[in-house]
């Protein structure tokens, strides 16, 4: 793919026929800013920065479509248009280098989408520079990340699908990486805090990858986060992790391995609870969260939430799963008032 050609912030905006989009997924005749896209993408040669993106949906027929960008980020959820309408959706994205997780490679430069659904009808699209947006940070692991290929997926990688125009989400979340290595790589915490703007979140979810992380440390660990973030004028949230799936014989998920206890008998949930109530900062209690469905589904419904069938790893998550979790994670922001509901797309 070309590198970047323009050197000036501008609205991408063209004109073109509609020859390279299927006739079931649009009209013929012309399209504002398809002159940029083919059948299933779209690329504008834009520098990292925060865009606008605003699409028209809809053709001849009935049709439903969904809209996915860069590191396979769920960017819009499908979004159905009655025949013979034109339907309009605006969210805000994030591009950045690299593209996806911070350790990896750079990716494509300019702002990839692609254009999904089960009848995709794109109508017409425009990018431009974003202003005054409120970004989303994330700070995690592989459970929150960008994740580069099928079948995996963050939670952090589905976040965005449910907010709407003037919030994005910047997701720093990096596989493998525990409290200690995200603080000390210099291409993760020295590299996200600068970006941090007054009145930006910076949500927190480190656990997995401390196994052999004192309590001590943990708590130093997350306390130094909090500090660096408030330093900056942001607003930290601490999540506590994920459930791994790991049954007991009862249903349950009550062990130390499901909870996220590590070998040394740190309770990492408690820790960040602790943490949370000590340092006065928002608490989305995603262990709980995720337990509660977990256990709802039982052992057999919830192995489509993991890899389980495709990997047998009950600590991973599928784009279903990732998906169910972004969207408790989405229901947490609004509770504790973290994200106007105005600015949420719900259902």
């Amino acid at each position: 793919m070309r590198r970047f050609t323009i050197a000036a912030l501008a609205a991408v905006t063209l004109s073109t026929a509609l020859s390279a989009v299927p006739a079931h997924a649009g009209e013929a005749g012309g399209g504002p800013g398809l002159g940029q896209c083919t059948a299933d993408a779209c690329h504008f040669d834009v520098p990292p920065g925060t865009y606008d993106v605003r699409v028209v949906l809809g053709g001849k027929t009935a049709s439903a479509t969904s809209i996915s960008g860069e590191t396979r980020r769920s960017l819009l959820p499908e979004t159905a248009a009655p025949a013979g309408e034109r339907v309009t959706r605006s969210f805000t994205v994030n591009v950045r280098t690299p593209e996806g997780e911070p350790t990896g490679p750079d990716g494509t430069p300019g702002l990839d989408l692609r254009i999904g659904g089960s009848a995709p009808a794109l109508a017409g699209i425009k990018v431009t520079p974003a202003r005054h947006t409120r970004q989303v940070f994330l700070v995690g692991d592989s459970t929150v990340c960008d994740q580069p290929g099928d079948p995996y997926s963050g939670w952090g990688q589905q976040l965005p699908q449910y907010l709407r125009q003037g919030v994005s989400v910047a997701n720093y979340a990096d596989s493998g990486e525990s409290t200690v290595t995200f603080l000390g790589n210099p291409r993760l915490w020295a590299t996200v805090r600068p970006l941090i703007r007054p009145g930006d979140l910076v949500l927190v979810q480190l656990a997995h990858n401390d196994k052999t992380t004192d309590e001590a440390t943990y708590r130093a660990n997350l306390e130094a986060l909090v500090a660096g973030v408030r330093e900056r004028g942001g607003q930290p949230v601490l999540v506590t992790p994920i459930v791994r799936r790991w049954f007991n014989t009862d249903g349950t998920l009550n062990n130390g391995t499901a909870l996220l206890v590590n070998g040394l008998g740190v309770d990492h949930p408690a820790v960040t609870r602790s943490v949370a109530a000590e340092r006065d900062v928002p608490l989305i209690d995603l262990t709980a969260k995720t337990k509660a469905l977990v256990e709802s589904l039982g052992v057999e419904g919830s192995k489509a939430l993991y890899l389980y069938d495709e990997k047998r790893d009950n600590t991973h998550t599928s784009v279903r799963g990732a998906t169910a979790y972004a969207g408790l994670v989405r229901d947490e922001l609004v509770t504790r008032h973290l994200v106007p509901k105005g600015k949420v797309r719900v259902g």
